[in-house]
């Protein structure tokens, strides 16, 4: 007699999906991370690959919240740079205390891992020397800037990335404008935002270059751009890209 064998049914694995909040040296006081992260965890869990469901989890930014990495699908990063005046006064664990964490973020995101970053990610993880490359790109002190919240419209590129092809040409939310980031020649720009003198500036990029697959979205200051359709659609197909 022929032993049969069973192949394991993915359908029943759901995609897991860790948003990581900031917290301590990776919060500040104009936002509410808290709540952002909320609501990206409330759009991803729509995401459906495959027949497979979508297991998200939102999680503050603590030394040991990358332990369990190894089983994560896509890690989605809002977090940014302390208060003023935080780490200073040494509050919170010390740099040693956090070599870990960022040793690990760095080996998986270069091991094939899959990164969502979204708007004070690029200003997020300064004491982390390789977070730019698993970025493909950065805010940078005294030179990036944006101009008050208001209405912003995003232009998205024309080709066949999968996050842009097909989609509508524009993005319209309410939210900053991040602008005079630096991005690295080897990442994808899909989308710009206009600067107070209507020049474009990249916002939204994808990059493989550092070995797993990285989208990242300068928009999302607050709950309100959450709440535009289009950009939530951007979004999703932007996880749909990095779990392909």
């Amino acid at each position: 007699m022929t032993a049969s064998t069973t192949q394991p049914d993915d359908t029943e694995n759901p995609h897991r999906v860790l948003v990581l909040t900031g917290r301590g040296r990776y919060e500040d006081p104009w936002h509410d991370h808290a709540a952002t992260s909320h609501r990206l965890a409330l759009v991803l869990d729509e995401l459906e690959l495959g027949g497979r469901a979508t297991d998200v989890v939102v999680r503050s930014v603590f030394p040991d919240a990358l332990d369990d990495l190894d089983d994560v699908d896509l890690l989605v990063v809002n977090a940014g740079t302390s208060w003023p005046g935080f780490v200073e006064a040494g509050i919170g664990p010390g740099d040693d205390a956090w070599e870990p964490f960022h040793e690990r973020l760095e080996a998986w995101a270069r091991d094939g891992g899959r990164v969502l970053a979204v708007h004070q990610a690029a200003n997020t993880f300064g004491d982390a020397s390789g977070w730019a490359e698993v970025l493909g790109g950065r805010w940078v002190a005294g030179t990036s800037y944006h101009p008050p919240l208001g209405r912003a419209e995003v232009t998205l590129a024309t080709g066949g990335h999968p996050i842009i092809a097909g989609s509508e040409a524009s993005v319209e939310l309410l939210d900053e404008r991040y602008c005079a980031l630096q991005v690295a020649p080897s990442s994808e720009v899909l989308g710009w935002v206009p600067d107070e003198d209507g020049e474009l500036q990249p916002v939204l990029w994808a990059t493989e270059e550092h070995g797993g697959r990285t989208v990242y979205s300068g928009l999302g200051h607050d709950v309100r751009a959450y709440d535009s359709a289009g950009y939530r659609n951007l979004l999703l197909r932007a996880a749909t890209w990095l779990l392909a």
